[in-house]
């Protein structure tokens, strides 16, 4: 068996930086027409906002805020063949003249189809090679056990991550990740707050996902009654994508985290301690060290990581090694949750391994 299917990460993943020029501009080199893109601004303050093709390109939520959807056309206009087109106004996707920002892209399976898989019909656009599905589906919990429901994902297998917000209600955003505890599926952390893991079963029912559905609760945040909701889900995929955890040692050599690929995307999450979401990527840091960071849960400008403060890494043919001993990475004791997309894996289809940076 292969090593991997995927021999280029960017097939399925990739990161491109913009310059605004408050005028509409057409984005290309991603390399795929993405399905789902979310947006921060570096330069200054700026919501990260996300967008994708099943609830539409006009339609936009904001992972720091709880806020429900909105529409609009200064974001985005397109999705492309080979990237996306930004909107006119100057008040999104960084586009205000000379303003700059990064777009995170991921690809999914174009148009949504209708699952049954579930008790709750979906509507689902999947990549299943890169283990990937974007998913709208209506709720019907009323805050109590009784309404529990399944959603199916379309990814043919059992999805490692699954985030989760409400499309019409002012709620958090719900994050579901495999390795948050012994028993995950009992937990919930939220991509909108530095909250530490919390025992709550209204979000996943208690119930672990399947290979064909994931369970929701009660809880507005993830069934709401009447209301639409967003799911991004993920599979690993040995080579392409990892989602696992990691515990902090305190110190400047670092924790080693094994990923099976050169990363082209790191994200990072202290499950057991108020901490930032904090990201990383290689289009912004193209070398090592590893320390441009934003924040998923903040509109705050980019920061530089040292040894002591954010994010401070390598990328490695292999794996992330950290550099730094900041609590936000690396506190001695702490348990981290991570999500990580592969520039290239450590050995390819063929048998050849990957290169170091």
């Amino acid at each position: 068996m292969a090593y991997t299917t995927i021999n280029k990460g960017e097939s399925h993943f990739n990161a491109v930086l913009t310059t605004g020029t408050g005028n509409s501009q057409a984005v290309t080199g991603v390399g795929f027409q993405p399905d789902w893109i979310w947006g921060k601004r570096r330069d200054s303050t700026g919501k990260p906002s996300l967008f994708d093709s099943v609830r539409g390109v006009t339609k936009g939520l904001e992972s720091s805020e709880t806020g429900a959807e909105f529409t609009s056309t200064d974001y985005y206009s397109s999705f492309d063949t080979d990237g996306f087109t930004i909107g006119a106004g100057a008040g999104g996707a960084g586009n205000g003249s000379s303003q700059t920002a990064v777009q995170w892209c991921w690809k999914a399976g174009g148009s949504a189809s209708s699952n049954t898989d579930g008790q709750l019909t979906s509507s689902v656009s999947v990549n299943q090679d890169a283990g990937f599905s974007v998913l709208t589906y209506t709720g019907v919990g009323d805050g109590t056990s009784g309404t529990a429901r399944t959603v199916g994902h379309g990814l043919g297998v059992t999805p490692a991550v699954l985030i989760i917000k409400n499309r019409a209600d002012s709620t958090n955003w719900n994050v579901y990740h495999h390795k948050n505890t012994s028993a995950p599926e009992t937990e919930i952390i939220y991509l909108n707050l530095t909250n530490a893991t919390a025992d709550d079963n209204g979000f996943w029912n208690d119930t672990a996902p399947t290979s064909s559905v994931f369970t929701v609760g009660g809880d507005n945040g993830t069934n709401g009654n009447g209301d639409s909701m967003i799911a991004y889900c993920f599979a690993e995929k040995q080579g392409y994508s990892k989602f696992g955890t990691y515990i902090g040692n305190g110190n400047v050599d670092g924790t080693f985290i094994y990923l099976g690929f050169k990363p082209a995307w790191f994200m990072i999450k202290s499950s057991s301690n108020a901490e930032q979401w904090e990201i990383v990527d290689n289009v912004r840091d193209p070398f090592n060290p590893v320390n441009q960071v934003l924040v998923a849960n903040s509109d705050a400008e980019e920061t530089t990581g040292g040894t002591g403060n954010r994010i401070y890494c390598d990328f490695l043919s292999n794996g992330v090694k950290l550099r730094g001993n900041a609590s936000q990475a690396n506190g001695s004791g702490l348990t981290f949750v991570y999500m990580a997309f592969a520039e290239m894996p450590f050995v390819n289809s063929n048998g050849v391994p990957g290169t170091a940076r």
